[in-house]
């Protein structure tokens, strides 16, 4: 019984040092990630679209003819904060679109963040708008 108990015990032995270690793997592509951070408002969402609402010149015909809907906007808010490359993907004429534009343009947001790191980053938003 010895015997086998000993035969048993060299043949598992040599397994136990196969097992999986605690220790860091040396592998490249094991690379710790920190959560991304998408651009945003400094004041939030919900006041980011009351200020393009309630902050927007709209144009005198804009105005007479009560336009209201929605404008698209793509721009990249770059690591400075500030906006660039911003393009009207979709609008509601009468020169809205334009305004509203120009209006996001000067806004500041808090820029992406990826890695731990501050990065320019595109952004695509619909803002209400009603010329009244």
């Amino acid at each position: 019984m010895k015997q086998f108990l000993f035969i048993t015990a060299l043949i598992l032995l040599p397994l136990l040092g196969f097992s999986q270690t605690t220790t860091p793997s040396k592998d490249p592509q094991n690379i710790s990630m920190k959560p991304s951070r998408d651009p945003e408002y400094p004041k939030g969402e919900k006041m980011l679209y009351q200020d393009v609402l309630m902050n927007v010149k709209y144009p005198e015909e804009a105005i007479k003819k009560y336009v209201q809907g929605e404008v698209s906007l793509s721009f990249d808010v770059k690591i400075d904060s500030t906006i660039a490359n911003c393009v009207i993907l979709s609008g509601v004429g009468y020169g809205v679109d334009e305004a509203v534009k120009k209006y996001v343009e000067q806004l500041k947001f808090s820029p992406g963040m990826m890695n731990g790191m501050k990065v320019k980053m595109n952004v695509n938003m619909n803002f209400p708008v009603k010329a009244h």
